[in-house]
């Protein structure tokens, strides 16, 4: 048995060679074909040319004002460039960055420790491949790499010298740049000597040229850089957020793309149309270039700004800081509008550096930072009273009184603390009635009926959703819908209890922006139509002497909704805002406005708020934001506007009007 088993071992052993040995010849046999019958075939394949397409990014196109006055262009550099083939190999890099350190100097103070090491090991193998172990050294590739650098001692980096740091630096822009891709050596500071050395030896840089570079060139300085947003250098290329996306575009690693704001928005206009060039490759080596598509610069964008309007907000918004009242209120933000289209006239932020004692720029907090905007938003609460039904023209007297429930502090108007008197809806706004605005909110929640000191019983939940979707209407709490990302929608107050709807029914509770504003009040001002606000009117191409060319586009208004109700019912709102400046109610508060020429329309606004600023010892100190809607003139508005002034020590709603007197002035002074 156990010889049968031993004869039955042996015939599987001698099956399993037999079957090896007919596969390798079987190898040998088809190797020995293709080397016979093809071998000349695929020598051929190997040795042809390779063609490869190369692209080069275009001038970005560039901003002006209205009246086609340039606001940001693109500043030329003299620039340093390495072009990769794909036959370049560490050695090689290494030796041209020695070469070009002769010519150029060389920024080193953004090298890192790994980039020394990579130096280093590129520099001297031998030295580093003689402190490997025998295990190491059997190891390949990358992980043969790593082995290598972990042998680079903090000694070895130390005695690099700076000349050697400035070849590491430009060793490490080579070896990072793809195959047929090009690369900024230096774009920064280059001078005529380096050009000219550069230029001279280019025969013993093989890669290297000269070549011109671009920055953004703001001509008006600082004045609205933050809205005009940003573009990433070739060093940081694609944003890592929208990398996937851009790249799906087509778009390189290292492009430069608009990083925020307008910038950002207006990417597929401004960015332009690559130069292609067809590269013919020659067993590894660069035989001929042919140019393929020429570059085209990025189109223009013509803004609905006008610069001297402009210049003249941010004047007033400047002074108005340096003469600020309040110890904290270290901000100011004004929008202006064209209500008919949704054309933004101007706008601006300013704010108090509290360490330095410096202005700063802020425009972009006109759309990016929220505040409670009090009474100014009561033209909206009157209006959403008739959309609900809860008071007709026919009926809509109530009595303004103080309002006193269980669970809640007294809530009164500012101009009556302990009495009564009737006031219709005009009357309402024109002396700015709080405890009117509570009782549409309670009519709304279904109680028409009160009683001092009652447990307020009402359907708050309805009223908290009933106001939030007519405010939406008009631009309240949403998006505005302006042509440029990054806006915020404000934000909305924890309904803790039923009280606070009555106070988000003034202004008191909600958060908006002042650019929401501006959209709310132009609302009103047209007639109800809620239009998107727009910065870019006009999309220009370039003529051939470099100016701004033909146009391509202009935008029109963009309707994002009507006002769910009839004009008359507009029209009365739009009497009871004439009336805040040109009324005979001694209370009214907007009168200083009405010696005005320009036939003011408006709503004032204070709202009680808690400190949030830089100080942080003053956090939740009672404050106050002082806050302006209107429009102008009022039978026939031409601009539309909003003033914020948050975390004032005074409520005193007169201490902000001057602000928009000044605005209407600097706008139909620039229109005379």
């Amino acid at each position: 048995m156990k010889e049968k088993m031993k004869n039955v071992t042996a015939f599987r052993i001698n099956l399993l060679f037999l079957i090896i040995f007919l596969i390798f010849c079987l190898l040998i046999f088809r190797l020995g074909y293709l080397q016979i019958a093809h071998g000349e075939q695929f020598n051929n394949e190997m040795n042809q040319s390779n063609v490869v397409t190369v692209k080069k990014p275009a001038p970005r196109g560039l901003i002006y004002d209205s009246k086609h006055r340039l606001l940001v262009g693109n500043k030329g550099l003299k620039a340093i460039t390495y072009f990769r083939l794909n036959n370049s190999t560490p050695d090689s890099m290494l030796k041209l960055a020695e070469e070009l350190t002769k010519y150029i100097s060389v920024d080193t103070s953004e090298l890192k420790k790994r980039d020394l090491q990579d130096y280093f090991a590129a520099k001297y193998p031998d030295r580093i491949n003689k402190r490997l172990s025998g295990k190491e050294k059997q190891l390949q590739g990358g992980e043969l790499y790593k082995a290598q650098i972990k042998r680079v001692s903090d000694n070895d980096i130390a005695s690099l010298d700076q000349q050697e740091k400035s070849v590491a630096m430009l060793y490490k822009k080579m070896n990072s740049t793809p195959e047929f891709d090009t690369v900024m050596i230096k774009n920064k500071h280059v001078t005529e000597e380096e050009v000219a050395k550069v230029s001279e030896h280019l025969q013993d840089l093989p890669g290297i040229d000269v070549a011109t570079d671009w920055e953004r060139d703001y001509k008006e300085g600082t004045m609205l850089k933050s809205v005009f947003g940003s573009v990433t250098s070739e060093k940081t290329g694609l944003p890592s957020d929208q990398k996937k996306l851009l790249l799906a575009k087509g778009y390189a690693l290292n492009d430069r793309v608009g990083k925020s704001y307008l910038e950002k928005g207006y990417e597929e206009i401004l960015k332009g149309t690559k130069e292609e060039y067809e590269l013919r490759i020659d067993k590894g080596q660069l035989e001929k270039s042919k140019l393929k598509t020429e570059g085209k610069k990025g189109d223009n964008l013509v803004l609905t700004i006008d610069i001297d309007f402009q210049k003249k907000l941010d004047e007033i918004a400047t002074n108005a800081l340096i003469q600020r009242k309040g110890k904290l209120a270290d901000r100011l933000y004004i929008s202006a509008i064209n209500p008919q289209n949704g054309e933004i006239l101007g706008m601006t932020g300013k704010k108090i550096n509290m360490s330095t004692g410096e202005i700063e720029d802020d425009t972009l907090g006109v759309f990016t930072t929220q505040y409670t905007m009090g009474s100014s938003v009561k033209a909206a609460s009157v209006l959403a009273g008739y959309m609900d039904e809860v008071i007709t023209l026919d009926d809509n007297v109530m009595i303004d009184k103080p309002l006193k429930f269980a669970e809640t502090k007294s809530k009164s108007s500012w101009f009556n603390r302990n009495g009564s008197m009737a006031l219709n809806d005009t009357t309402a706004l024109e002396v700015s009635s709080n405890s009117y605005m509570m009782q549409l909110a309670m009519r709304m929640g279904g109680k028409y009926h009160y009683t001092p000191g009652e447990t307020l019983k009402m359907n708050s939940e309805a009223v908290f959703k009933k106001l939030r979707y007519y405010y939406s209407q008009f631009g309240l709490g949403v998006p505005t819908g302006i042509d440029i990302p990054g806006e915020t929608a404000g934000l909305k107050g924890k309904e803790s209890n039923p009280g606070l709807a009555l106070d988000l029914a003034f202004g008191q509770f909600d958060t908006y922006t002042t650019l929401q504003l501006a959209q709310y009040i132009s609302t009103i001002a047209n007639g109800g139509n809620r239009i998107a606000p727009r910065m870019v009117k006009e999309i220009r191409g370039t003529d051939e002497q470099g100016e701004l060319g033909e146009l391509k586009k202009a935008f029109t208004p963009k309707i994002l909704n009507h006002i769910e109700i009839e004009d008359k019912y507009i029209n009365r709102i739009k009497t009871g805002l004439y009336n805040v400046v040109h009324g005979s109610n001694q209370y009214g508060t907007g009168k200083k406005l009405a010696s005005s020429p320009y036939d003011i329309a408006g709503k004032t606004g204070t709202a009680q708020a808690f400190y949030s600023g830089p100080i942080e010892s003053a956090n939740m100190t009672a404050v106050w934001n002082l806050t302006f809607v209107g429009y102008a003139p009022s039978e026939n508005p031409q601009i539309a506007i909003s003033v914020a002034l948050p975390y004032m020590d005074t409520d005193k709603e007169d201490a902000i009007l001057d602000i928009p007197k000044k605005v209407f002035d600097a706008y139909f002074e620039s229109e005379s």
